[in-house]
């Protein structure tokens, strides 16, 4: 090491622990998570695929979440907007544009299920259901399997705000807190629950009841991807050590309507909107990491030419790929004897 740089100060992302190469990964992601997206509602709009529901502007805390956590070993239980976190982790933009299409490769659902509901067993997603946070109770009775078998990994669980006022979320945090469990429970506090704004959903912050359950909760700037990795990073430290679950509140912005089959004007101004689309975290750490040297605009454009190239090529393929068979309705429903397998 030489005087100059022993005497350099740290960048932000290292003294979060990340090096130059990751923080730029963490671009990368959540550029790649945007453009899908900007391609989801696009094939909706021009009648190709039926629904899209939308995580634009919330990409930042999805993909620097998946890299605080241990890729290779932790559970994860994502919510439908979780783009970022889903690519971070393994899903390529081949497996949503086919689960969009609704097409028998469909890695989470052989295409039974709506698009946005992730499962991969190889790379530990849980498959969510319809019903809003039914995943956190999923995700507590993983971290206890983990606690019983002792295990050093966590359990990773996101949802809405609007979701959190469900018994489910409740009973999961009273669960975690009475048996100290390693599990990590985000709320992606995205402002509105659907046309419902926070101000009318909750009396108080979702962060603050974590309280009342025995654990910590922590607020942290969304928009923020740096903060979100420290505060995720910590917690999962604090679960392996055996100091129990922790509640994350991610304040951010849901940019977009709430799915393709919402006007959002009907309850919302362009005023608001507009407002929030100049606090984007993709373009905030775009720019910090030009200024820290690591990244150009020169560098981005060549980037986006290249995810374009991607999302084109899967978006073909998710196209021409075959539908599930009639025949096929019933395979992985029902367990078979090993007579049966025989």
């Amino acid at each position: 090491m030489t005087p100059e740089t022993s005497v350099r100060q740290q960048t932000k992302h290292e003294q979060v622990g990340l090096t130059d190469a990751q923080a730029v990964e963490m671009y990368k992601m959540m550029l790649l998570a945007r453009k899908f997206d900007e391609r989801g509602i696009l094939l909706q709009r021009s009648g190709k695929i039926t629904f899209h529901i939308s995580g634009i502007g919330q990409e930042t805390a999805q993909v620097a979440s998946a890299f605080a956590l241990d890729r290779e070993r932790d559970y994860y239980l994502p919510y439908y907007r979780d783009y970022g976190f889903v690519l971070s982790v393994g899903l390529t933009v081949k497996d949503l544009l086919l689960a969009s299409f609704a097409k028998a490769e469909d890695i989470s659902s052989g295409g039974r299920q709506m698009p946005a509901h992730f499962g991969a067993k190889r790379h530990r997603i849980v498959t969510g259901s319809s019903p809003v946070t039914t995943q956190v109770p999923h995700a507590v009775g993983i971290a206890l399997a983990a606690k019983m078998r002792k295990q050093d990994i966590v359990s990773f669980v996101t949802f809405g705000e609007g979701s959190s006022n469900q018994g489910d979320f409740h009973e999961g945090c009273n669960f975690a807190g009475v048996h100290k469990l390693p599990v990590i429970i985000m709320c992606e506090n995205n402002q509105y629950a659907i046309s419902v704004p926070f101000s009318k959903q909750s009396a108080g912050q979702i962060s603050d009841r974590a309280i009342g359950y025995g654990f910590p909760g922590v607020q942290v700037d969304g928009t923020d991807p740096l903060e979100v990795y420290r505060v995720v990073k910590e917690a999962r430290d604090r679960a392996v050590r055996g100091e129990g679950p922790t509640l994350i509140e991610a304040m951010m912005y849901r940019i977009a309507p709430h799915s393709t089959s919402d006007n959002d004007m009907i309850y919302r101004s362009k005023e608001e909107v507009d407002s929030h689309r100049e606090r984007d975290g993709l373009p905030r750490y775009r720019q910090y990491l030009i200024e820290c040297g690591l990244w150009s605009e020169e560098q981005d454009a060549e980037l986006v030419k290249e995810l374009q190239a991607q999302i084109n090529e899967a978006t073909k393929y998710a196209e021409e790929a075959p539908y599930p068979q009639p025949e096929d309705t019933y395979t992985h429903v029902y367990a078979q004897s090993e007579e049966v397998r025989s």
